[in-house]
């Protein structure tokens, strides 16, 4: 039986394309241009760094996600999860029909798969998280409505 990296390899270098790099890659920090946060998708001033693209070998995607005071995503689900991992500041989360939570520096949030909820800095702080995102058929996020002010500024736990 032919092993499926060499079966990718051999079907890739038939159809014309280059084979695949074996062995590490590095992406140099700055490489990939950060972009504002579309105003469809967050309320407030949002930098979306991009750290690296889902694919064959991972099916994750990656990038840092900075918030200025206040900013924050609209509601959305991940059909295949997502890891935050607060890199900087203070920042708020919210799951549906749950309390708004305080996130600090280090802390790691799991967003299961198809549970609604928003994300972005508190009042007074930026707020910057590495966002991990699986994919499901080529998709990570499924946005919704923006998060009101008086979601925003509930009661925190």
């Amino acid at each position: 039986m032919m092993r499926p990296a060499l079966l990718l390899m051999l079907v890739a270098t038939a159809a014309g394309a280059a084979p695949p790099e074996s062995g590490q890659q590095i992406a140099r920090a700055g490489s990939q241009s950060p972009a504002a946060g579309p105003a469809a998708w967050f309320t407030g001033v949002v930098k979306v760094e991009p750290l690296w693209r889902a694919d064959a070998s991972i099916n994750t995607s990656g990038a840092y996600v900075t918030f200025e005071p206040g900013a924050r995503s609209a509601w959305h689900v991940h059909p295949s999860g997502q890891r935050l991992v607060v890199v900087a500041g203070t920042g708020l989360t919210q799951e549906w029909g749950r309390p708004v939570r305080e996130i600090r520096n280090g802390d790691v949030v799991t967003c299961p798969p198809g549970v609604k909820h928003w994300h972005g800095a508190a009042p007074g702080t930026r707020m910057t998280h590495l966002a991990v995102t699986g994919m499901a058929d080529g998709k990570g996020v499924e946005w919704m409505e923006k998060v009101s002010d008086e979601q925003y500024d509930a009661r925190r736990d």
